[in-house]
């Protein structure tokens, strides 16, 4: 029995064809309930106030330091970067904690990177003059075997 296959579609078998429907239902329940979990979890999340400095106008009180240990455990703006802005809303007169990027510890930040990549280009170069020398034994090792051969 002979099927005309120049259809794609048409040479599938029915049961190939429902796991296929199967599969890609599944796939679409997954994507579709993630998104409507994710708009539950935001509709949440949006009735958590926001802070003044991100709706106003505000003025930086006090530059930008190092938490303390004490800061550390009770503000929530230290625990993104350890440094700490006192920063004070010019419309709500309110004084809230902010976090900020400290120019120290950006530098020491930056030199880690250049003494990693710098570390890596060591390495790589290393590696790349180890391979240059086995391949040039190869080729040398080579070339003896085809001059003895002669």
């Amino acid at each position: 029995m002979e099927s005309d296959c120049r259809i794609p579609m048409a040479c599938l078998r029915p049961r190939v064809l429902a796991l296929h429907a199967l599969f890609w239902g599944l796939v679409s329940l997954r994507v579709f309930g993630a998104a409507l979990l994710s708009e539950e979890k935001t509709a949440v999340t949006r009735t958590v106030t926001m802070p003044c400095w991100q709706v106003e106008e505000f003025v930086v009180a006090t530059d930008c330091t190092i938490c303390s240990a004490f800061q550390a455990k009770t503000l929530p703006a230290c625990l993104q970067t350890g440094y700490v802005e006192r920063i004070n809303c010019t419309k709500s007169n309110k004084d809230e904690y902010k976090s900020c990027r400290s120019a120290m510890m950006e530098e020491h930040l930056f030199w880690k990177f250049e003494g990693a990549m710098l570390g890596l280009t060591i390495i790589f170069a290393l590696l790349v003059v180890a391979r240059q020398r086995s391949l040039d034994r190869q080729a040398s090792e080579k070339v003896r075997r085809q001059i003895e051969s002669i």
